[in-house]
Protein backbone atom coordinates (compact mmCIF):
# COMPACT_ATOMS: atom_id res chain seq x y z
CA UNK A 1 0.00 0.00 0.00
CA UNK A 2 1.42 3.35 -1.05
CA UNK A 3 1.12 6.22 1.43
CA UNK A 4 1.12 9.71 -0.01
CA UNK A 5 1.29 12.66 2.35
CA UNK A 6 -0.95 15.52 1.29
CA UNK A 7 0.15 19.10 1.62
CA UNK A 8 -1.53 21.37 4.19
CA UNK A 9 -1.99 24.83 2.73
CA UNK A 10 -3.96 27.94 3.69
CA UNK A 11 -7.26 28.56 1.94
CA UNK A 12 -6.75 31.31 -0.64
CA UNK A 13 -9.73 33.20 0.75
CA UNK A 14 -10.08 32.69 4.52
CA UNK A 15 -6.63 31.38 5.40
CA UNK A 16 -7.93 28.26 7.16
CA UNK A 17 -5.53 25.31 6.81
CA UNK A 18 -6.80 22.76 4.30
CA UNK A 19 -5.36 19.47 3.16
CA UNK A 20 -4.60 19.68 -0.56
CA UNK A 21 -5.06 16.35 -2.31
CA UNK A 22 -4.26 17.45 -5.84
CA UNK A 23 -2.57 14.10 -6.47
CA UNK A 24 -5.80 12.35 -5.41
CA UNK A 25 -8.38 14.84 -6.69
CA UNK A 26 -11.43 12.66 -6.07
CA UNK A 27 -10.60 12.70 -2.35
CA UNK A 28 -10.01 16.47 -2.16
CA UNK A 29 -12.72 18.57 -0.53
CA UNK A 30 -12.95 20.86 -3.56
CA UNK A 31 -14.23 17.94 -5.63
CA UNK A 32 -17.36 17.92 -3.45
CA UNK A 33 -18.71 21.00 -5.24
CA UNK A 34 -19.37 21.33 -8.94
CA UNK A 35 -19.09 24.87 -10.21
CA UNK A 36 -20.32 25.86 -13.63
CA UNK A 37 -18.29 27.99 -16.02
CA UNK A 38 -20.00 31.23 -14.96
CA UNK A 39 -19.34 30.51 -11.28
CA UNK A 40 -15.68 29.75 -12.01
CA UNK A 41 -15.39 32.97 -14.01
CA UNK A 42 -16.95 34.93 -11.13
CA UNK A 43 -14.42 33.47 -8.69
CA UNK A 44 -11.54 34.32 -11.02
CA UNK A 45 -12.84 37.87 -11.52
CA UNK A 46 -12.94 38.28 -7.73
CA UNK A 47 -9.19 37.68 -7.82
CA UNK A 48 -9.05 34.19 -6.31
CA UNK A 49 -6.54 31.87 -7.94
CA UNK A 50 -5.34 29.64 -5.09
CA UNK A 51 -6.98 26.56 -3.61
CA UNK A 52 -9.91 27.26 -1.32
CA UNK A 53 -11.79 25.36 1.35
CA UNK A 54 -15.20 23.93 0.58
CA UNK A 55 -16.95 26.54 2.76
CA UNK A 56 -15.42 29.42 0.79
CA UNK A 57 -16.27 27.81 -2.54
CA UNK A 58 -19.87 27.39 -1.40
CA UNK A 59 -20.01 31.01 -0.18
CA UNK A 60 -18.64 32.32 -3.47
CA UNK A 61 -21.13 30.25 -5.43
CA UNK A 62 -23.93 31.73 -3.30
CA UNK A 63 -22.55 35.25 -3.82
CA UNK A 64 -22.62 34.66 -7.58
CA UNK A 65 -26.17 33.27 -7.48
CA UNK A 66 -27.34 36.27 -5.41
CA UNK A 67 -25.63 38.71 -7.80
CA UNK A 68 -27.43 37.32 -10.85
CA UNK A 69 -30.78 37.20 -9.03
CA UNK A 70 -30.43 40.90 -8.19
CA UNK A 71 -29.82 42.00 -11.78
Amino acid sequence: MEYTKHECIPCGRCGKKIECKANNFTQCQCSQIQLNLNELQYIAEEGYEDCMCLACLQELRQEYQTSIENK
